[in-house]
């Protein structure tokens, strides 16, 4: 680590993070995040951060990190009908020892200054523990399933599917991590796009992603890919393992889905048609499978699955009136929302948003009336369309009339719901 800065909070300094600076990340890590494996056997795996984007704490003198965070640079992260530079917020740990200091929330008032300062619009997350960061402004934007489905479980048939070819290999990075950084991309959708269907932007984020440690594997194999084909296009991939377990009636090893993406209806039966009809396996358990996935919809018996709804990502806006002037609307609103903010309070006041259905006409200016009302942590929730404004008002989240928030419903609302499809 580098010399301290003059920051100092509660006799801890702030301490300029480097890459020869990853043995005390890790230590923290560790302590933060309950590890099987020690810290000084983690240091050859890749880490992800940049340490540019990364920020610690620290008693002056000492080599020991008392907390740090940091963040991805998502430049293109998809919001509805569009893009826009997030901040994905993670690594957010203290030390045990420093614990009931505050430390939490100076390092999440320095993130929302660092977002403003990058020009972010919100930060994202996934949360360790849910229920911290609503206090910070943070509000749920998207829910998927995660399920267990049977061996051998139908699905409708989708034209087309017959036309696709599938290969199987063990997943090398080399071979492999371009084409699935491509059909990932391209999963996202143009114009009627996934909210919230972040990508691996860099290289050493995805070279984190894929990474296979054996420590982590827990009786499972190395990953494992398909590859679907339409003639020589790759249209899709589903990365996956298999652990081997035999029971007294035969074979009941579980198949584990990291991550899969298809282009079209046909690739994503063609792929899943080939993860449940794998040998010597009973179930294929997948964790970040969209409300709205063309599965859930394809099996012939819905209660082949077993699912369980969780959280997925989380968001907070940084620049509530430039975020809603990114993103598109579902149909025309012109409405004025007052919005409260304790932390960021340039966010707090009176918004007149006007917008033309899927289209890039949005005006957002300042209002002196409103006709409902939220908080800012509910708006996140409301950004991505994950939740219809009637729903949340049903909660008591938003205050209004009902006319006007049945209209809200349909311009936030979109095509299809958000998610995404891995944890950072």
């Amino acid at each position: 680590m580098s010399q301290p800065t003059s920051t100092r909070i509660d006799g801890l300094v702030e301490v300029t993070l480097t890459e020869e600076s990853l043995p005390q990340i890790l230590a923290l890590d560790t302590w933060a995040f309950p590890s099987p494996v020690p810290a000084s056997d983690q240091l050859a795996w890749p880490w992800p951060l940049d340490p540019q984007r990364s920020r610690a704490l620290a008693e002056p003198g000492s080599d020991t990190l008392a907390a740090m965070h940091g963040s991805y640079a998502y430049s293109t992260f998809p919001v509805p009908g569009a893009t826009t530079a997030v901040a994905g917020l993670t690594a957010v740990g203290v030390h045990p020892q420093y614990r009931g200091r505050g430390l939490l929330r100076s390092m999440i008032t320095t993130h929302f200054a660092d977002c403003r300062a990058r020009g972010e619009v919100a930060s994202v997350l996934f949360a360790s523990q849910p229920a911290i960061y609503g206090r910070f402004g943070y509000g749920l934007a998207s829910r998927t399933a995660a399920v267990t489905i049977k061996h051998h479980a139908a699905l409708r048939p989708v034209a087309g599917s017959d036309a696709i070819t599938v290969t199987f290999e063990e997943f090398d990075f080399d071979a492999h991590a371009a084409i699935v950084a491509g059909l990932h991309a391209r999963a996202a959708g143009r114009n009627i796009n996934t909210p919230g269907w972040a990508t691996r932007e860099t290289p050493r984020l995805r070279a984190h992603f894929h990474a296979d440690p054996a420590e982590l594997r827990e009786g499972f194999e190395k990953w494992r890919i398909m590859v679907a084909f339409r003639e020589d296009d790759p249209v899709g991939y589903a990365l996956f393992r298999r652990k081997f377990r035999w029971a007294e009636a035969g074979p009941e090893g579980p198949v584990e889905l990291q991550e899969y993406a298809a282009t079209d209806p046909a690739v994503v039966h063609a792929l899943w048609t080939r993860l449940l009809d794998l040998e010597l396996t009973s179930t294929v358990q997948a964790h970040w499978i969209g409300l709205d996935d063309p599965l859930l919809t394809l099996l012939v018996d819905p209660r082949a699955a077993t699912p369980r709804i969780i959280d997925n990502l989380w968001l907070r806006l940084i620049d509530a009136p430039e975020a809603l002037r990114r993103r598109r609307y579902a149909a025309a609103v012109d409405l004025t929302i007052e919005l409260t903010d304790d932390m960021l309070t340039s966010n707090a006041g009176r918004w007149r948003l006007r917008a033309d259905p899927f289209s890039a006409n949005v005006e957002v200016t300042v209002s002196d009336t409103a006709e409902v009302s939220m908080d800012v942590r509910t708006l996140g929730s409301l950004y991505l369309g994950g939740f219809s404004a009637s729903a949340l008002a049903s909660a008591g989240l938003i205050e209004g009339a009902a006319e006007s928030v049945a209209a809200l419903s349909s311009a936030f609302g979109w095509p299809r719901l958000p998610v995404c499809s891995w944890v950072f």
